[in-house]
């Protein structure tokens, strides 16, 4: 009978509940405008940035597919929640759909798990243009850049779908309350009412594979350009090597060290209130951040976006 139940109250389970800052109605409006704010202008700097590297030719190069790729993603994973988080932020009942729960599970995890990925292969990149600069165009041909672009977005979109599939197959027993902003994955595993321990170690060894390992090929990728960097015998080259690849180490820092925060703190120290505008700032401030450190003291960038400006004032004038 207990059986019979639990399929039942899986089956008859049709919403999620988001609780977000149910606590602090006087804060929603607040969150909301700045949300609003930060959300615009994600969408405005990464489309500018897609923008830049489809229609200037100058920056028709690996590293410019990579970073519209990068922006591209940045978008997908911030609509794929901030917008009904914002609806959430000005509504009495904060709900959510079981389909559209997991839609929304399955985008933001996929788009995280693409991004780890994507900025090792940014790192590879990034370790040929420094320390084979004559072999470059060889190794980094168009088909090879595609090819490791589609790989990233392949491992990601797959990882997201096995776990969003481990996760929605779960019986719930009627537990609907999540006490976050989003349907985080682990916030709806944890309101199944089955041990999850076998699903929490395979989320386990999938991050540490997905996430770690792509840290690990940044890291010894930097190692090998420091070294050739100081190998170079004029400071000016040296500051010039270094900057070609300082704003993805930038991005990585950020990405990677509000990752660590957020995981890797004491539990003792963790207030669930804190830890859901972490990762709700996380999750808005860092796809806000990116094309701005792309953009400072990067000369094809600000060229490409001058030449671009002085196109459309000549058209105006004719």
């Amino acid at each position: 009978k207990e059986k019979e139940m639990e399929v039942t109250n899986k089956t008859i389970l049709t919403e999620f509940i988001l609780l977000g800052l149910s606590k602090y109605p006087k804060l929603e409006i607040f969150f909301f405008v700045l949300c609003m704010i930060i959300y615009m202008i994600v969408l405005f700097g990464n489309s500018v940035i897609i923008l830049l590297s489809i229609l200037d030719s100058h920056l028709h190069t690996p590293m410019y597919f990579f970073l519209s790729n990068l922006s591209f993603l940045d978008i997908c994973y911030t609509s794929s929640f901030v917008p009904k988080m914002l609806v959430n932020f000005l509504s009495t009942r904060k709900s959510m759909s079981v389909l559209g729960c997991a839609a929304q599970m399955s985008i933001s995890f996929a788009m995280g798990t693409t991004e780890c990925v994507l900025l090792a292969v940014m790192a590879y990149d990034r370790y040929v243009a420094i320390c084979n600069p004559l072999r470059y165009p060889i190794i980094m041909k168009r088909t090879v850049y595609v090819y490791l672009t589609a790989l990233c977005w392949l491992i990601g979109s797959l990882n997201s779908l096995f776990q969003t599939i481990l996760t929605m197959q779960l019986p719930f027993c009627g537990k609907n309350v999540i006490d976050h902003f989003t349907c985080e994955i682990l916030a709806v595993m944890h309101l199944a009412c089955v041990d999850i321990s076998l699903n929490e170690l395979i989320m386990l060894v999938a991050t540490i594979i997905l996430t770690l390992t792509p840290l690990l090929l940044i890291f010894v990728s930097y190692v090998f350009i420091l070294s050739t960097i100081l190998k170079i015998r004029s400071a000016e080259g040296r500051s010039k090597a270094f900057s070609t690849c300082s704003a993805h180490l930038t991005v990585v820092i950020i990405f990677y060290g509000t990752i660590l925060f957020m995981y890797m703190k004491p539990k003792s120290k963790a207030s669930l209130t804190t830890d859901k505008l972490i990762a709700m700032f996380y999750g808005i401030f860092t796809p806000m951040l990116n094309p701005i450190i792309y953009s400072l003291r990067n000369k094809d960038v600000n060229a490409a976006v001058k030449k671009m400006l002085s196109r459309k004032l000549y058209l105006q004038k004719m």
